[in-house]
């Protein structure tokens, strides 16, 4: 079993910047792939972004590309996601994933773990 721990989210004005943290525990992240999803008011959760087991390979969501930065420290057990020139429509609570399969591959219906998820709320 792992446990995903989300951080850093908040408020923020447009324009600006947060970085969420995921601290995984109960198995080496390194065996897994790792993600983060969104869900927004009324809306279904999606896909934001996703990184592979060694960090090798990034996808993003083309609503974030160029702005979202994925990342981990497999030595610290952790990924995280950088957000730059954040939007009103970035506002979501925020999901750390976790699966044992590809990173390419990950989707909100085939997740093996879920953190609990951290609002992030970008005011205009």
């Amino acid at each position: 079993q792992v446990q995903l721990v989300e951080s850093g989210g908040g408020l923020v004005q447009a324009g600006g910047s947060l970085r969420l943290s995921c601290a995984a525990s109960g198995r080496t992240v390194s065996s897994l792939a790792m993600g983060w999803f969104r869900q927004a008011p009324g809306k279904e959760r999606e896909f934001v972004s996703a990184i592979s087991r060694a960090g090798g390979s990034t996808y993003y969501a083309d609503s974030v590309k160029g702005r979202f930065t994925i990342s981990r420290d497999n030595t610290k057990n952790t990924s995280y996601l950088q957000m730059n020139s954040l939007k009103p429509e970035d506002t979501a609570v925020y999901y750390c994933a976790a699966d044992r399969g590809t990173a390419q591959g990950m989707r909100v219906t085939r997740i093996d773990y879920w953190g609990q998820g951290t609002q992030v709320t970008v005011s205009s």
